[in-house]
């Protein structure tokens, strides 16, 4: 079984050292920064199941990381931990893309039962496309994901392997909308402008590939993402 990944921002570093060693002791692996500084570049190749962050960080606010945090990386829990606990630090850290909310002091029960329950949730709410069977009906159309074939009734179209999971996530979407950043971050991990584009070239791609089938659509809903409407 995988380890559990937590990206962990706190510059107590008494507190830290006793946070990180107890999640490591309990199956958890931890990556620790002391500040705010280059969380991003961190947070991309630790790629990590929930962040704990620190609300007073020298050089930037827990929060103002949080908001950051959120846009790039839409999905990803985030746990506030903070000796703040007036109402409008709670409304502000939910605002400023926090999932969770924890008092300090805290216990390490608390906290571990509090990263179970964000992992669980987000996991409810990521589509499950290995999920998809083998053989998926789109109209006239037969996509075979696991061989990347997208069969019409003439003609094997060979996918390739973006192509296959951009289209195995409208599936798993489908005749509903997709957000954009999910998409991304699904396919590539992030949504940074060049696979942003990237992505724009792909669904070019796949709307070709469906251009002689009028009941199905991928419709770009704007400030959004996509509708994959299969009629």
């Amino acid at each position: 079984m995988m380890k559990k990944k937590v990206f962990y921002v706190e510059d107590e570093m008494f507190l830290a050292k006793i946070v990180k060693e107890t999640l490591e002791l309990k199956g958890y692996e931890v990556m620790h920064n002391q500040n705010g500084n280059k969380v991003f570049e961190a947070i991309s190749a630790f790629n990590p199941d929930v962040c704990l962050l620190d609300v007073m960080l020298p050089h930037v606010d827990g929060f103002t990381l949080g908001n950051h945090i959120r846009n790039v990386h839409p999905n990803l829990p985030i746990i506030f931990l903070t000796a703040k606990t007036q109402p409008d630090d709670i409304i502000k850290g939910f605002s400023s893309g926090g999932t969770d909310y924890l008092k300090k002091p805290f216990s390490m029960e608390e906290l571990i039962v509090r990263i179970e329950n964000q992992v669980r949730l987000m996991k409810a709410n990521t589509p499950d496309v290995d999920a998809l069977p083998d053989e998926i009906a789109l109209k006239g159309y037969r996509f075979y994901p696991g061989r990347f074939e997208l069969h019409t009734t003439n003609e094997v179209i060979k996918l390739s392997n973006r192509e296959a999971q951009i289209l195995k996530m409208l599936c798993s979407h489908r005749n509903k909308p997709i957000d954009r950043k999910v998409l991304l971050q699904m396919v590539w991990g992030d949504d940074s402008f060049f696979n942003s584009r990237n992505l724009d070239v792909y669904i070019r791609k796949l709307r070709g590939y469906f251009g002689a089938e009028p009941g199905i659509e991928i419709i770009t809903l704007k400030g959004i993402g996509y509708h994959f409407s299969v009629s």
